[in-house]
């Protein structure tokens, strides 16, 4: 075997139906980079950073990028659907495999309520007298029967999702070029891209203040690591993985930079504030018949499709967990339609809390539920670019086979974002508003310490490590 081949010697039957396409693999990949962080999340970031927030999206996007070139070699060394748990489990031991797992699947319980929450949000602007937990409820309820059906139908929903969001950004940027070039529009007497920095700046409350929101920036990017959990299902993994990577950076340049350039120039960035969509904002100031309407309707099915991912992910996270005894074994099962269906239930279920702050808390659910998820994916981040260092030097030392797609700069840029994400994880210990992440993830990570005793004390055999330092090239 070569190395510009997939080790399939590693690579275990899990049952799971392989029906992600080519097609919907690539969606779910661009879908998985726009999400409710940027619609949402934005016009509290554009508050704080005026239009310097543009940099920090595109200083982050570097990072995901070799985030996302770390993963990907992992990947194509060996596709397997708990791809984070057990990329750590087999290069940094059982424990790590265990914390991973079960962080992932918290990211992604509390990211679906940061969804709901937005999608009850974004209702009100038709119906204002909806309370947000009956619309956060009935998105729940409807999701979940969509993820109970078979992957295929996953895919498909998730397809249709990321096309209207792809179609409706694009469409978005040109008409906000056309605003600009052109003047028309009640917007266009006043766009210019002098607003860039006509008020107070490019930096208008100071380097400081923009940097302090690469916590919310970081949080715009979670979902885009849902490309690993797709390898257990995708047809040719091989092929549709390393394109839906190679294509991250124009997806950033194009939905990320250059939407926020374009948002930013057409409205100056004062009128922005938090708890607003700013691209429904702007197509309002536009003043375009039913544009703002049109807008909101795309950013509510970006966040219908983010908490739909969240709910595949979190069912086979639970089932890769169960699969190596650190988890109920009955996470494990596949229903007739070869999907986690237990796993799946229990997440959906934890999900409800959201409908719960939203009944209690509807102006705080948001951004708590936000802050917890972006710690947790963190941690998942941080976890695949430990395992990558651990790989490379494998793989360096002749103890591994190397991968057919591996990341350029090997272990250096990995070390790089590493050091990045220290540095956005201690300006989150600044952060009044998002420090409440920290006081749930010492929680997580007490309750975690006692399941992983408890699993011991029945299980020693558990806690053997794996140690691919002493594989061998076959």
């Amino acid at each position: 075997m070569t190395s510009a081949q997939v080790d399939t010697e590693n690579v275990p039957e899990e049952g799971y139906e392989r029906g992600l396409g080519s097609r919907q693999v690539q969606m779910i990949a661009i879908g998985g980079a726009i999400g409710v962080g940027l619609f949402m999340g934005a016009g509290a970031n554009i508050a704080k950073a005026g239009p310097s927030i543009i940099l920090m999206y595109a200083l982050a996007g570097v990072v995901i990028f070799f985030i996302m070139r770390a993963l990907g070699e992992l990947l194509l060394y060996r596709p397997v659907s708990g791809s984070f748990a057990e990329y750590a489990r087999e290069f940094l031991g059982p424990f790590f495999g265990f914390v991973t797992g079960w962080t992932y699947w918290l990211m992604w319980v509390v990211t679906g309520m940061a969804e709901l929450t937005a999608a009850a949000i974004y209702i009100h602007f038709w119906f204002p007298e909806i309370p947000q937990w009956v619309s956060a409820l009935v998105f729940l309820v409807v999701l979940f029967g969509v993820n109970l059906i078979s992957v295929k139908i996953f895919g498909e929903v998730e397809f249709w999702f990321s096309m209207i969001k792809v179609t409706a950004i694009i469409g978005m940027i040109v008409i906000g070029l056309g605003v600009l070039t052109l003047g028309f529009s009640d917007a266009g007497d006043t766009a210019t891209v002098s607003n860039l920095w006509a008020h107070d700046g490019f930096f208008p409350n100071g380097i400081g203040s923009s940097l302090m929101t690469l916590q919310g920036v970081m949080f715009a990017y979670l979902a885009v690591e849902l490309v690993g959990v797709t390898a257990g299902e995708s047809e040719n993994p091989e092929k549709t993985l390393p394109k839906a990577i190679n294509t991250l950076p124009w997806r950033i340049i194009v939905f990320y930079v250059g939407a926020l350039l374009v948002i930013l120039s057409v409205v100056k960035w004062t009128e922005f504030s938090a708890g607003e969509s700013p691209f429904v904002h702007a197509f309002g100031k536009i003043g375009i018949p039913l544009a703002a309407g049109i807008v909101n309707f795309v950013v509510l099915t970006a966040a219908l499709s983010s908490c739909n991912s969240g709910m595949y992910s979190t069912g086979r996270m639970l089932r890769d967990l169960a699969a190596n005894s650190e988890a109920p074994q009955a996470f494990g099962k596949l229903n007739a339609r070869k999907t986690p269906a237990v796993g799946i239930t229990v997440s959906v279920a934890l999900m409800g809390i959201g409908v719960v702050l939203n009944y209690v808390v509807p102006e705080k659910a948001f951004l708590y539920v936000t802050s917890v998820a972006t710690a947790a994916g963190i941690w998942t981040w941080m976890m695949i670019l430990v395992s990558h260092i651990r790989y490379r030097a494998a793989v360096d030392a002749g103890r591994l086979r190397a991968s057919s797609f591996p990341a350029p700069g090997g272990a250096l840029f990995s070390w790089v974002a590493l050091v990045f994400l220290i540095g956005v994880t201690c300006m989150i210990a600044y952060d009044t508003d998002a420090r409440v992440c920290l006081y749930v993830a010492a929680g997580w990570a007490v309750a975690l310490g006692i399941g992983w005793a408890v699993l011991k004390s029945r299980n020693p055999q558990i806690a053997e490590r794996r140690d691919p330092d002493f594989e061998k090239v076959g």
